[in-house]
């Protein structure tokens, strides 16, 4: 089994969701492929690589093709992954800016979803994602918590559909109780999928 690692809390320390993710880590196994988000945050895409990825791929030049290595690097991690754990601080009620630059990255067509007729289809399947949720005030699924409902979505949309959140949310007014909460919901875990 491979374990894909992608930490986005751009806390160098104390961040919980580094240390939920460990947890999970210690409970389903270290992780093969690790993505410091925070640390070493991927770029935005711009109108280069836009340019790129809607050339049809027999047509990309080396400048094309230059532009989306990272992207395609991050896709092959994906694919290779048959656990993935993400660590999801709310930040302004939703995903880190650092978070979505890699979705933006990885969702393309063709290579993790696909347009057909009857709508579109995810191409990573058979995947088992963790998430560690950690939030100041936002509630986990709470109507202001626009981060867990959108990874799930777009989640789904590239084919993932086994998809476990774990919470420390409301850590201002919960305390240490919100992370105590994490760590009974981790000690649930299924070790493997």
């Amino acid at each position: 089994m491979t374990i894909l690692r992608i930490d986005s809390s751009a806390k160098e320390q104390g961040s919980v969701t580094h240390k939920l993710l460990d947890q999970i880590e210690a409970k389903v196994g270290p992780a093969d492929i690790r993505r410091d988000l925070g640390g070493v945050a991927v770029p935005q895409i711009g109108g280069t690589w836009l340019a790129a990825n809607f050339t049809p791929a027999d047509q990309r030049t080396s400048e094309h093709q230059e532009t989306l290595s990272l992207s395609d690097e991050l896709i092959a991690e994906l694919r290779a992954a048959d656990t993935i754990l993400i660590g999801l601080p709310v930040y302004n009620f939703n995903v880190p800016g650092s978070l979505k630059a890699w979705i933006d990255l990885v969702a393309r067509a063709g290579e993790t979803f696909r347009y057909t007729e009857d709508g579109p289809i995810g191409l990573l399947e058979n995947k088992r994602v963790i998430v560690a949720f950690a939030s100041a005030g936002t509630g986990f699924g709470s109507e202001i918590d626009h981060a867990s409902p959108y990874l799930r979505f777009i989640l789904g949309f590239m084919g993932i559909t086994d998809v476990t959140f774990v919470y420390a949310d409301q850590q201002s007014s919960k305390g240490e109780q919100a992370v105590e909460t994490a760590q009974t919901q981790i000690d649930a875990l299924d070790e493997a999928a």
